[in-house]
């Protein structure tokens, strides 16, 4: 099996999505990109959301390069050439109880300064994304798959960011 090139993964928060982008980054050589630093413009004193416009055309200069991991919960329309022009997509279904342990982890790490965040860890920002996980759970799954199930054949369904150990090894 040919090493993919241009990987997609999507996942609750919680999954372990940027774990594994940054794991497949750095074994695969590949750059990889966070889809809510595509929303977002990161500033220390506050995020900018960019504009629709501009967040597609970021995607999609990424899109265009020869490789890349691009990761994140977001499976509206803006992030579809993302979804059509992947080798691979990995959808990370890792169970809720271990994504709300992971929520409280990580919540505790951040407080601690023990681990960096793209956004300021706040406790409304904690208890938004207990509602994302919840909100994934019932509802992006389902429309991912409704959406994006024409693309079944590169669609690697896993419990276990550890199971997607084929694609970690070169050659």
């Amino acid at each position: 099996m040919a090493i993919p090139k241009k990987i997609h993964i999507i996942g609750s928060v919680g999954s372990g999505k940027t774990t594994l982008a940054r794991k497949l980054s750095s074994k695969l050589d590949i750059p990889y990109y966070e889809l809510d630093n595509v929303v977002w413009i990161r500033q220390k004193s506050r995020d900018i959301r960019r504009t629709e416009h501009e967040r597609e055309d970021y995607l999609n200069s990424i899109i265009k390069s020869e490789s890349w991991i691009i990761e994140g919960v977001h499976n509206e329309d803006w992030v579809s050439n993302s979804f059509h022009n992947a080798d691979i997509i990995i959808f990370l279904d890792t169970r809720y109880s271990i994504r709300t342990y992971r929520i409280i982890k990580r919540f505790i790490k951040q407080k601690l300064r023990l681990e960096k965040s793209n956004y300021k860890p706040t406790f409304e920002m904690f208890l938004k994304m207990f509602k994302w996980n919840r909100h994934f759970e019932n509802v992006g799954k389902v429309n991912f798959f409704n959406i994006y199930g024409i693309h079944k054949d590169k669609i690697e369904v896993t419990t276990n960011a550890k199971l997607i150990k084929k694609y970690l090894t070169k050659g």
